[in-house]
């Protein structure tokens, strides 16, 4: 079994990665991204919160770092926040929604441990969409993006 080295919260935060990754406690943890399904809803969901951004009072980011917890960063697929936007580069405050799109590879302990931290956090919404059904967690109805 190989361990990791642990990495620094300076050094996560002026390191460029591609795609970007989650910080939890010290450990670099991968996303999964990277296809159609899961970029094409990504871009739809931006787009039909862009185009409302002044009637909703929202603002939409594509895979923006926000901080979690102490020595925790999360990079969710969509995240959401209340105008006037932060007017700083890694979000600190709880944001409005976090949005997850799943991928084929992801699991679910995985995915509810980045759930915990939205609500952990004090995100007021935690949305969980999936592609391949066009359903969202929770028995949500279709969507028409």
């Amino acid at each position: 079994m190989s361990v990791l080295p642990l990495i620094s919260v300076e050094e996560y935060l002026s390191t460029l990665y591609r795609p970007d990754c989650d910080l939890v406690d010290g450990v670099l943890i991968e996303r999964n991204v990277g296809q159609k399904d899961h970029s094409k809803l990504q871009g739809e969901v931006f787009a039909w919160f862009r185009t409302r951004r002044r009637m909703l009072r929202l603002s939409a980011f594509v895979e923006q770092r926000v901080n979690v917890g102490p020595g925790r960063f999360r990079v969710p697929d969509i995240c959401v926040v209340t105008l006037p936007e932060p007017d700083e580069q890694v979000f600190s405050a709880p944001t409005y929604i976090c949005i997850e799109i799943l991928s084929p590879d992801d699991s679910f302990p995985r995915l509810q441990n980045r759930l915990d931290d939205y609500i952990a956090k004090g995100t007021e919404n935690v949305w969980v969409l999936d592609p391949g059904s066009r359903r969202g967690g929770g028995g949500f109805q279709r969507w028409a993006f």
